[in-house]
Parts: C-alpha cells; structure tokens; sequence
C-alpha cells in the first residue's frame, strides 16, 4: 500500500481510439462514470480545444495533460495554441527508434529538444517526453534516456513506465527515482514484459506498480496516467479494471476521494 499522498487518476484516451470513434461522448462519459478524475487526449475527434475542455469539465473530467498535438510534430504557434485553450502550460513530445540509434543520434535528438524547450518557453509553456523501450536500451554503457536526462536540463518527463522497463532489462523505480524531480506525470500500464505480447489491465500484469509510482516525488508528481495500448480483452473493461486497482491500493485517487 501507498504511503505517500494519492495523485488524482487520469486516462490516456489512446487506450480507447477504437470507441471513441464509434462514439467519442459516450468514452468520455463512461469514464467519468467510472471515476477518473481526468483525461489525457490525443485526438479531438473534430471537436474544437475549448469544446472538448468544456465538455469533460462539465463531466467533472480535467483535462491532466494532452498529446495533441506532438510538440515535435506540429508548428510551435499551433501547439501553443492547443495547449493553451485546453488549459495547459505543458506540451508533449517523443521520438522514435531512429533518434536513439546510437550516441550521434541521440546528440541530434537532444539538440532538436532543446530547441523545442527554448521555442515554447517564450510563451510560457514547457516540454514533456513521452517515451517507449527504444530511449531504455544502452548506448556506449548508458540508457538512451540517461543523456536526455544531462543534455536536455530544461525538459520534463512523462515516465511511460511499461516501456521504461524495457520487457524487464530496466529497474524503471530507479530510473523514475533518478529523475524524480523532473517528473510531473507518470504512465502507468502493465503487462507480461514480453516483446510483442498485449498489455493487461493495471494489476494484472508483471510490473511493480507501486514501486514505480512510490519513486515519484509526491511535490513534483501531479498525475497518474493509465495508458493501455492494445490488450486481448475488452478495453473499456480494462480501463475500468486498472482505475479500480489502483484506487483501491492507495495508489492513485479517484472521483470518490
């Protein structure tokens, strides 16, 4: 059991892109109804920034964070705008296998994400890395990430921390201790740690969840974020599964905290 204080619950609505585009209102619906005290998005569905902020607020969902859109993918302007109107004052970014294949690579990649960090600073807003297994695996003696982390002194992280530990390779609780004071969100998923095998809902897996969440440091960690990319089950009942898990260990807090 968690000692520390709870971190309010929140959803990566990735987890859900099947459903919500049958029917976007009704995801959002059911997770307030489930309880999550919030929502990550990383599409609209065709609804505006400031709609779809009004619509979950009017569900009692905050919006905790947003991957619409990808920092690195899209003109500051734009980012800065989105992220503005959906009440934020962080925007995500990530990169993919080719940016850590090997240190000359990584170099560049921490010369675009300073940058990005200096671009969005001037409005105020600042840069979090989402990441996958490929920042978790060595180069020249250190994990990818670990120069990120001394490169890039201005950046924030959302510790993706399944893949932080790269199918068992990596004690992800030491790598989210190491950069404890830089990490205000944390997703959480689980899993068998096998290549290519689908996620499970959170508790159902081989991960130490409460390990990892306990290395955060409760002043700089805000939110607790499910994310489950494909599991072999029904994922809304998944998503429902690791908001009850998590909740009832002390984990994170739901809508009945």
């Amino acid at each position: 059991m968690s000692k520390k204080p709870k971190k309010p619950i929140s959803v990566q609505l990735y987890s859900l892109r099947e459903e919500s585009a049958q029917n976007f209102d009704a995801v959002l619906e059911r997770l307030a109804a489930i309880g999550y005290k919030g929502v990550e998005p990383f599409n609209l569905y065709g609804k505006t920034p400031q709609a779809f902020k009004s619509q979950a607020e009017d569900l009692g969902l905050a919006i905790s964070s947003s991957h619409h859109p990808w920092a690195n993918r899209a003109p500051v302007n734009e980012v800065v705008d989105t992220v503005s109107a959906l009440g934020l004052n962080r925007a995500a970014g990530g990169f993919g296998p080719d940016d850590f294949a090997d240190l000359d690579a990584v170099k560049r990649t921490a010369d675009t994400i300073n940058g990005l960090t200096e671009a969005l600073g001037v409005h105020g807003i600042s840069l979090f890395l989402h990441n996958h297994w490929w920042e978790f695996t060595m180069i020249d003696g250190r994990l990818g990430h670990q120069y990120i982390v001394d490169l890039c002194p201005q950046v924030q992280f959302e510790v993706d921390t399944y893949w932080a530990a790269n199918f068992g390779a990596v004690d992800v609780a030491a790598e989210v201790a190491r950069v404890k004071d830089r990490v205000p969100l944390l997703h959480i998923k689980d899993g068998p740690l096998q290549q290519g095998k689908a996620h499970v809902a959170v508790g159902d897996g081989k991960m130490d969840i409460a390990a990892v969440i306990n290395a955060a440091d409760p002043a700089v960690l805000e939110w607790v974020i499910v994310e489950l990319d494909a599991c072999d089950t029904d994922m809304m009942t998944a998503v429902e599964r690791s908001y009850r898990y998590l909740t009832s260990h002390g984990l994170a807090a739901g809508a009945d905290a």
